[in-house]
Formats: structure tokens, sequence, C-alpha cells
């Protein structure tokens, strides 16, 4: 079961801590103390974020916001969302941001043009190489990966390639390409690290644990489409 409160840390790990970091144990950050320790000694980190407009990416915009000094965000992305999309680019000024739903792109260049942000208004991009463009921008540290499903593999890889690190919130990614992934995050040099649900609850685990030492992972009560069904539904 994750440990209350770590959702945030966790997220603080892949975020804060300067690119390759680890405690002198080798084990990645997961306490939000050692991970603005370590925030603070790197400076503050560039973040590129997508899927803004869901959950994981409204949570990480509260940290980024309760954490003014620590970071500095690059790029947003959303699907259809533009109210919610427009209210974060008036807020954390971004570089780039995407909208998905292309057809929502001339709404989108509207409401922001009236936002009146002049020489710091965003580059606007849109669609699937609107995505990918995003999450291979600029200087960004870490790309914070909160599309859902299968959608969050082209713009992952493209980060990679890109050399940024991934905060991994889209399980989908690994589940549907780890084979193509994971050799390419040694290729690249990037570093990927968990930052939602089971995987980062199994990640909190097996910190300071020796790489031999576990043999089968046995996951239970994580949701999914059977999670509000009785036993009875369940029999046959």
């Amino acid at each position: 079961e994750q440990v209350e409160g770590a959702a945030p840390a966790l997220f603080l790990a892949p975020l804060a801590a300067p690119p390759r970091a680890a405690l002198s144990d080798g084990a990645v950050p997961t306490s939000t103390d050692q991970c603005r320790t370590m925030a603070k000694e790197g400076g503050p980190k560039k973040i590129t974020l997508l899927g803004s407009t869901g959950s994981i990416g409204t949570q990480t915009l509260d940290i980024l916001q309760s954490n003014p000094g620590d970071f500095a965000l690059v790029g947003l992305t959303a699907g259809s969302n533009v109210d919610l999309l427009c209210e974060q680019v008036a807020q954390f000024r971004p570089e780039i941001v995407c909208i998905t739903n292309e057809d929502r792109l001339g709404e989108l260049k509207t409401r922001i043009e009236g936002l009146g942000l002049g020489s710091a208004a965003p580059k606007i991009v849109s669609g699937t190489g609107g995505l990918c463009e995003v999450a291979a921008y600029g200087d960004a540290d870490t790309v914070v990966t909160g599309i859902v499903g299968c959608a969050g593999l082209l713009p992952t890889i493209a980060a990679i390639k890109a050399g940024k690190d991934i905060a991994l919130a889209n399980k989908e990614t690994l589940i549907a390409g780890g084979p193509v992934v994971l050799p390419m995050l040694k290729k690249y040099g990037s570093v990927m690290t968990p930052a939602d649900s089971e995987h980062s609850a199994i990640f909190q685990c097996l910190q300071g644990a020796p790489v031999d030492s576990l043999s089968k992972v046995i996951l239970t009560a994580s949701g999914g489409a059977f999670r509000d069904w009785r036993g009875e539904g369940l029999g046959g």
C-alpha cells in the first residue's frame, strides 16, 4: 500500500532532484524533505507536464505552486479542456502549450491572446505532432507523463530521445511499449521514475532493498473495472 502523503514526495523525487541524482546509498529520494534539499542544491528544475488538466496534472501543478522557488514550467498539454488549460497558462506562464483536440485549437489561440500576455505568450501547437513537440521542447529537465492510455507512448519516446528524464504516471507506456522504451532510456541517458499508482507504490517499497531480493510481486486491491462489484457478481 502506498504510504500516506508519499505521492507529493514521489513527484518531488523525479522533479526536484538534480538530474541523475541519488542519495548516498544509491536510492532515489522518497521523502519531501530529501527532495527539497536536493532541489535547492541543484537550483530550480524545469518541468514539462503532459496531461495538465487531468488528476495527475492538477496534482503536479499544486506541488509546483506550493514550491515556487524549486520549479519552472516549460510546457503544458491538454486534451480538450480549454478553460482549465487557459487558467494554467495565465498562472504558470509556460513557453509552449498543446491542445490535442485540433478542433479546439482556434478557441485556444483566441483565449490565450485574450490573456494579454504579450511577449510572455506561449507557442501554441496541436494534435499528436504538437504533443510530441512539447515533450521534446526546450531545456526541460523532466517530463511528467500524465496522459491516459497508449496516447502517452509517442510523446514519452519523443521526450526520451530529447534526453529528458521521465516522471511516469502512465502505466500503458510500459505495458504497450516496454521492449522499445526501456532500451531507449539507456541509449539516450534518460532516467524514468514511477510517479503514480501501483507502480509508484511498488517502487517506494523497494527503496533500499538489494536488487536481487525480490522474487515475486502480488498486487491486490488495485481498483480497475471490478472495483465496485460485489463478490457474488464475480462468480463464473
